[in-house]
């Protein structure tokens, strides 16, 4: 079907839809049941059975495999088949570890996925793209991607930029008027939107027409080939890491091997325990066990309204320095409410806080009415110019759109104007704000067929437009002494942290051009509104909690400079010799210059989205780790460029969301800290079972080498070694994953980018403790030999539970970077249950008669435990008071 040939009415009727109204729910059920969702086909998912058969593809495990084949052929059937079970049992672990870390994966990218605008039972709401369906009638404005293929059918200046289709930079003007002509390639369907193309300027309806592989997206991502998977930097370190381990425990587990067959051991025997070693030491899971622990840390950012949509952000949270934060809607409440107006020369006062329509004006103590001159008229003014519109809920008032013109529609409520008060007029043009213009401009057509223009937007770009005035007696030349009463009307607005808003008017003819470049210039110049947008209750102490932990909090707004002072100095952004810089001082200033004052400037008042990106680069000159928020489509370059681009959930656009790694999902500062006090611990956490699992991989090693340079006989059977890497190195490391933070993480100073895995005494702490519990082991081993000689498997049971004793006591010492006794145990319930699913599976295959022969053990008496016990806790006890 060639839409874009048809009239609108025409493609209303072949789609049984009014783009008035828009569809019903039982249409919306039928077209998803016949279309299916509105997304493009995926990749194909590996299946289930080759993730289950990857957990096997390790060059060390299938040398196990083949070492238990050859047990089963020389007669060892139980060992070969205990040895069997449990690498089938890791296998399991593994392969649930990793379908675990992919369905995080997927919870990420549906939250994350842009939303559409669309009417249905003649009411707008947001939804995900993919619920759109073929026939939804969509709204677009500046800054979004176009969800479907739309037939427009309303053009406010539309625009699009298409190059993700037809590979062409320059934005595209949309109209909504059919094209006759045939076989049109895309880039010529100028009334069409396509799927995945942004709006770069405008506004406009459109009336889906192709979803999901019908567009013209679907017919290129046909043609598209997979992505590989990106691995995280921490990821990629620790997978080198992985590799400088693999040589080092397999030079010793060869060492091993040698020293025991020089000994007298047989070689079969010395051959598969010198395997199970090295399957047992080479932590080759540390990667998977490291994205699980990210995509377990992401979720609990989700609940605490964090979306991040790159897991490398993870990482950098806890080295940002510096986050530059947007003040409107992220440290302010985003409900901007009129107090002052200034009309005629006066400063008029308004009652009323948020979004109730209840309030009065008031002249000092003198209370006004619609007959004060212009009252009427401007709030009017304010209403026809204006893109957003009241919505009642459960008896209380909600903003769609923008919340300035929100306050303005309820302002304009306040002196009972309603929506049936605008509908005599008739919008002609609209030119819509942008954060260049700092304006936007509607061409009116009122009852009688008079055409006036009315623009909006900051004073000091519409002052410097206008060359009238209204006051009490009608229009009047605007005069040097009636500017200057404007400007210091603007700064005493300023002062009181109120935010200004200019209105003026122009009258038109109909013969006047409305493209005209001077369309917006010789304006009257109406009056003032002095709105707030109070600060958010708990910013502050996010503010405070930040500072103290070394990261600078820096305001950054398009607001007069001294409503920006008094906002910073109300929520103490602004320290006593802070500097604030206004947009035209950076205009001025050179790179040089900027990077030389940046460390000391803490707000930067009326700025532009261009002069977020240089100050996002004058900060990482100066060695710092940036976190930039944004909504807007100009804003996505400067979120792109610094090291945590961070997007409005709410009033973000999907450009802006798409170019940064984190998504707050209440637009909320309070929100940032939280999320990189989670980074934070998210980090912390990934050492902690780094220490835990290198520890106890240097142990298990170490009591086998002492042993063997001791002409000792084998301490650990293999299946004893396997058995203990799969009890002990599974569940409690995973459950350190989910520790809570130490009560100083929001302390430190920002850890450095180029800070190594090992740093701040972690190497030490693996190395010391190895060391102890490979000597602790063994020791427990030597002494019950000694008076036990001809009981091998009595003293081979006490190393094997000392040796797992000793690593799930340690475990708890891991939790912190102090000592052990500095947190109390059952904050981490996870880690105590999984201590204890690790000590039922030991005390199974120590007590359990048929398991004994399999696993070489036997029973254990009380004073047996105690022994134990002495000697596992030893490595703990001793390093327990120590920080090092």
């Amino acid at each position: 079907m060639n839409w874009y040939q048809l009239d609108v009415e025409n493609v209303e009727r072949k789609l049984h839809v009014a783009a008035n109204r828009g569809l019903n729910e039982k249409q919306v059920e039928k077209r998803r049941k016949q279309y299916g969702a509105n997304e493009l086909e995926a990749q194909r998912k590996t299946s289930k059975w080759l993730i289950f058969l990857k957990q096997f593809q390790d060059f060390m495990v299938l040398v196990l495999l083949a070492a238990t084949l050859v047990a089963g052929l020389l007669g060892e059937y139980i060992d070969a088949i205990a040895i069997m079970i449990i690498v089938l049992v890791n296998g399991c672990i593994g392969y649930f570890q990793e379908q675990k870390a992919e369905k995080s994966l997927e919870k990420l990218k549906e939250l994350s996925a842009p939303m559409a605008n669309v009417l249905r039972n003649q009411k707008w709401s947001k939804i995900p793209s993919k619920q759109v369906v073929v026939g939804d009638v969509v709204r677009v404005a500046s800054g979004d991607r176009i969800p479907a293929d739309i037939r427009i059918v309303q053009s406010s200046s539309l625009e699009t930029e298409e190059s993700a289709l037809t590979g062409e930079s320059l934005p595209v003007m949309k109209h909504a008027t059919a094209i006759r002509k045939d076989k049109l390639d895309a880039q010529d369907q100028v009334n069409m939107g396509f799927m995945g193309t942004l709006v770069t300027r405008g506004s406009g309806v459109g009336i889906v027409v192709g979803t999901g592989m019908d567009t013209v997206m679907g017919q290129i991502a046909s043609l598209m080939v997979n992505t590989k998977k990106v691995m995280t930097p921490l990821e990629r370190k620790l997978s080198e890491l992985g590799k400088i381990l693999i040589i080092v425990a397999l030079f010793l587990t060869a060492l091993v091997v040698v020293l025991g067959v020089m000994q007298g051991h047989p070689v079969y025997s010395m051959f598969l325990a010198g395997v199970s070693l090295a399957v047992a030491a080479i932590p080759e899971g540390l990667p998977a066990i490291v994205t699980v622990a990210l995509s377990l840390g992401v979720q609990r950012m989700i609940r605490k309204k964090a979306i991040v949509r790159k897991l490398s952000a993870v990482e950098t949270l806890g080295c940002a320095s510096v986050i530059c934060s947007d003040k409107t809607g992220t440290m302010t409440e985003n409900q901007m409410t009129v107090k002052e107006l200034y009309l005629n020369g006066k400063q008029l006062y308004v009652t009323g806080d948020g979004y109730d329509i209840r309030g009065d004006f008031f002249l000092t103590k003198a209370k006004l009415d619609k007959n004060f001159p212009n009252l009427e008229t401007m709030l009017l003014y304010g209403m026809l110019c204006n893109q957003a519109s009241i919505i009642v809920k459960k008896g209380k008032h909600y903003i769609d759109g923008d919340p300035t013109d929100g306050a303005l529609l309820v302002v304009a409520r306040k002196m009972g104007l309603t929506v049936s008060t605008a509908e005599s007029y008739r919008i002609i043009k609209e030119l819509p704000f942008d954060s260049d213009r700092k304006r936007m401009s509607v061409v009116i057509e009122d009852s009688n067929q008079r055409r006036f223009l009315i623009t909006k937007g900051a004073p000091d770009v519409l002052l410097p437009r206008s060359m009238y005035h209204m006051d009490e007696d009608g229009r009047q030349l605007l005069r040097e002494e009636n500017k200057q009463q404007i400007e210091q009307a603007i700064s005493d607005m300023a002062e009181k942290a109120l935010r200004t808003l200019a209105i003026a008017v122009k009258p038109l003819s109909k013969h006047d051009d409305l493209e005209s470049a001077v369309l917006e210039k010789e304006l009257t110049f109406i009056g003032l509104y002095g709105m707030i947008d109070p600060p958010r209750k708990e910013v502050k102490s996010a503010i405070e909690e930040c500072r103290n932990a070394g990261i600078k909090t820096v305001m950054i707004t398009g607001d007069h400079v001294k409503t920006a002072k008094a906002i910073a100095d109300n929520l103490q952004v602004l320290p006593e010799n802070g500097r604030v810089l206004e947009g035209q001082q950076l205009n001025e200033m050179s790179t040089d210059e900027l990077e030389e004052m940046i460390d000391d400037t803490y707000v930067f008042a009326r700025v532009t989205p261009e002069h977020k990106l240089r100050i996002v680069h004058a900060f990482q000159e100066r060695g710092h780790v940036v976190a930039m928020t944004g909504d807007g489509v100009n804003d996505a370059p400067a979120i792109k460029a610094s090291n945590i681009g961070i997007s409005m959930g709410l009033s973000g656009t999907d450009v802006t969301k798409e170019a940064s790694s984190l998504i707050l999902m209440d637009d909320n500062f309070a929100t940032i800290k939280s999320a990189i006090q989670e980074g934070r611990n998210i980090y912390e956490n990934i050492r902690k079972f780094i220490r835990y699992l290198l520890a106890s991989n240097v142990g298990e090693i170490l009591v086998m080498l002492f042993a063997m340079l001791l002409s000792l006989p084998l301490p650990l059977v293999p299946v004893q070694i396997l058995w203990v890497n799969l009890v002990t190195d599974g569940l409690p490391a995973m459950a350190l994953g989910l520790d809570k933070a130490e009560g100083d993480v929001m302390k430190k100073r920002p850890r450095s980018l180029s800070e190594g895995v090992f740093s701040r005494g972690l190497g030490y702490k693996i190395i010391s403790r190895g060391i102890l519990i490979g000597i602790v082991t063994l020791l427990a081993f030597m002494l019950t030999y000694q008076d036990n000689p001809n009981n091998l498997i009595y003293a081979q049971t006490i190393a094997f539970t000392t040796l797992v004793m000793a690593q799930l006591i340690h475990v708890f010492d891991c939790r912190s970077e102090h000592s052990i006794f500095s947190r109390n145990p059952f904050e981490n319930m996870y880690l105590v249950l999984a201590v204890i699913s690790s000590m039922l599976l030991l005390l199974i295959v120590i007590y359990w008669q048929p398991l004994q022969p399999i696993f070489h053990t036997t029973a254990l008496s009380v004073r047996d435990w105690m022994f134990v016990s002495v000697f596992s806790a030893l490595p703990t006890v001793l390093f327990g008071f120590s920080k090092k």
